[in-house]
């Protein structure tokens, strides 16, 4: 994987603008649609993906290049950035997935073509209780 160190302009840089310089950079370096699969932050420790156990100096990084990352980039000595091409990738458009919640406070993953007149109440034919093994989605 390639490596790039970018020094900003901005002594002030939040984790937006460090992103934006990244995909900017990954752009001039043959990546035409950058996307960032992987993340650090190292004044916060702040890291994405993010796992109990995992270590957080070198998972992120681990994560990102076993999953297709092809160039890391560094902006300042605060913010490391793995990323990928999805160029050729396809969209899946709009998900027909919606998160609801009941009375209780429960949350839900719901087909949204199987509730009732667009009902926004969980039913058991359409709603899957989010109990931590599935990803809260919309």
């Amino acid at each position: 994987m390639q490596i790039l160190h970018i020094e900003p302009k901005d002594p002030k840089l939040d984790f937006y603008s460090a992103q934006r310089i990244a995909k900017e950079t990954a752009r001039k370096n043959h990546i035409h649609d950058p996307t960032v699969i992987a993340w650090h932050h190292t004044g916060s420790q702040n890291t994405h993906p993010n796992f109990d156990g995992a270590n957080p100096e070198t998972w992120w990084e681990k994560y990102g290049s076993g999953n297709g990352g092809t160039l890391e980039i560094e902006v300042g000595s605060e913010y490391q950035f793995i990323l990928m091409d999805t160029q050729n990738y396809e969209t899946l458009g709009e998900m027909p997935l919606r998160n609801l919640s009941d009375n209780q406070g429960n949350h839900y993953l719901c087909l949204k073509p199987s509730l009732k007149d667009g009902s926004s109440k969980p039913t058991e034919e359409a709603c899957t209780l989010l109990d931590g093994w599935y990803a809260d989605q919309y």
